[in-house]
């Protein structure tokens, strides 16, 4: 009973410090997290006059935005508690305008009705049957072995093709950096204590479950949850038909900047020559013990390759056109095929216990929040203002300057999520004001949001990286501001050239939609 209950103290209060204490949290963050979001929620919705061009409606939101935010970075609920509070909030406040005096419940809850959503659901289910049938270790393991991994460079390019088709069978980078963390940790271990390799346990922790985690999950549709909210508010406006092999297309060249990246690595922590103890023996062994492939590794990847074929083949595919089911219909049949009886060795308890439910709900919460507050008017109030700070740049100083302030933004929350929820209606609203394409330009500014590499504590990966000890806060600023640059500078050398050659250039609002 001691582990479970915490020490006895006297009253309400020190029940709930030795509660929170229990839990592992700070009782001050979380506490104050707590009181501020419900402070700022009720002077926003109730005593704060409504500024000129925003109704009852809009500052209603706000007051759910600000709620939202102050809790995702306060961590004083859970993410997904939080998500999930979101329609909840916004029936009570009216945030979205009655019908005949009932709320409009599909609108409300329109953030878990999405496609995005259940193929996202799919993709959690396959991490966590990878993880426990170890696919996801032979597949890591077995890319190391193949590529005979021995130095600090090839153990680093090894596991960013590890990150890269992990990405196609895992959303979520947190997901994937965790899935990673014990086999990152092992090749770690391998290595000495001297300063040399001190330096290249931490190149290869932060390159592999960092920035390689983050960069993959951009190319990747499925991979990254933001991904998924700004398709979701291009669905919305017309922008559609972006297919699984489309998203791939646009966003490809960012692969190129892990080059970049491990340039700025390799020089950093001087990882140039640094030899894994034990060499490519040591991993040959470890993934020999690991045995030949089992009937239920097969098993799943051949459900994966099937839906990914489907997903590859539905309305607009290069390839072949064999349906016209969105990507979410695709994901829960997917669902269907891994839970048949005796499918796999694994039991919906073990599953259920491994599937982050937390995210599901976070990124319900986040689509319909990005809903919201187009529908009531909010993300149009903010751009407009926004625009006044950018009203006389052109194209790519605006999109610079937006990049910068979102990386001063970032510096104080821990989720991507979250951030490209509040960010990305906006960012899509001020398209029009600025006279450029609102799909290049919501891509280009919302992507460098991924790449907040400042502190560990803006990425939830990061977070998860800094669990193995191999890094202190000052040795990741250190690395991470430069990567922030070479990703602002590849948005804009790279990938805005990229987008204006598939059609869509950014500083041409009205040209056509090409997909």
């Amino acid at each position: 009973m001691e582990k479970i209950l915490p020490k006895a103290r006297n009253g309400l209060t020190g029940y709930i410090l030795g509660n929170l204490e229990e839990c592992g949290k700070s009782p001050v963050k979380s506490l104050g997290g707590f009181v501020a979001a419900w402070v700022f929620f009720f002077l926003i919705w109730q005593v704060l006059p409504n500024p000129e061009g925003l109704n009852d409606n809009g500052m209603a939101v706000l007051a759910i935005v600000v709620w939202a935010s102050i809790m995702w970075v306060s961590e004083a609920m859970p993410v997904g508690i939080t998500g999930i509070s979101v329609p909840t909030l916004l029936i009570l406040t009216e945030g979205i305008p009655y019908v005949k005096g009932k709320p409009p419940m599909d609108i409300v809850f329109s953030g878990f009705t999405k496609h995005v959503v259940w193929l996202c659901l799919f993709a959690f289910f396959v991490g966590a049957i990878m993880q426990l049938i170890r696919l996801d270790r032979r597949i890591a393991l077995g890319i190391l072995d193949k590529i005979k991994a021995s130095t600090v460079g090839r153990v680093i390019w090894g596991m960013f093709f590890v990150n890269i088709i992990l990405a196609f069978l895992i959303p979520a980078a947190n997901a994937r950096a965790a899935t990673l963390l014990p086999v990152v940790k092992g090749i770690t271990n391998l290595m000495g204590d001297t300063p040399r390799e001190r330096e290249a346990r931490k190149a290869i922790v932060i390159q592999s479950l960092v920035y390689g985690t983050m960069i993959c999950g951009v190319f990747i549709m499925t991979a990254h949850l933001p991904n998924m909210i700004m398709l979701g508010i291009f669905d919305a406006n017309g922008y559609s038909n972006l297919g699984y092999l489309d998203w791939m297309l646009l966003q490809f060249p960012y692969l190129g900047m892990f080059v970049l990246t491990q340039w700025w690595v390799k020089y950093h922590f001087k990882t140039k020559g640094v030899s894994v103890g034990g060499g490519h023996e040591a991993i040959h062994k470890e993934y020999k013990e690991l045995g030949p492939m089992g009937k239920a590794e097969w098993v799943l990847l051949g459900i994966f390759v099937l839906v990914a074929f489907l997903f590859m083949t539905g309305k607009g595919s290069p390839i072949m056109e064999l349906h016209n089911h969105q990507l979410g219909v695709i994901g829960l049949i997917g669902i269907l095929f891994l839970f048949i009886p005796g499918i796999t060795p694994c039991s919906w308890k073990a599953i259920q216990q491994r599937t982050i439910w937390g995210t599901f709900l976070l990124l319900g919460g986040a689509i319909t929040m990005t809903s919201a507050m187009t529908i009531s008017g909010l993300a149009d109030f903010l751009a407009h203002h926004i625009h006044t700070f950018v009203l006389d740049m052109n194209w790519w100083q605006a999109v610079l300057a937006l990049m910068v302030g979102t990386h001063i933004i970032r510096i104080g929350m821990l989720s991507n999520v979250a951030a490209i929820a509040m960010l990305a209606p906006v960012i899509f609203a001020m398209a029009p004001k600025l006279g450029v394409h609102p799909v290049a330009f919501t891509l280009l500014v919302c992507d460098t949001d991924t790449f907040a590499y400042l502190l560990p504590t803006q990425i939830t990966a990061a977070v998860i990286a800094s669990g193995s000890d191999e890094f202190s806060v000052a040795d990741y600023a250190k690395s991470g501001w430069v990567c922030i640059l070479i990703a602002i500078a590849y948005g804009l050398l790279v990938m805005a050239p990229w987008y204006a050659f598939l059609g869509i250039p950014v500083w041409d609002p009205t040209a056509p939609w090409p997909f």
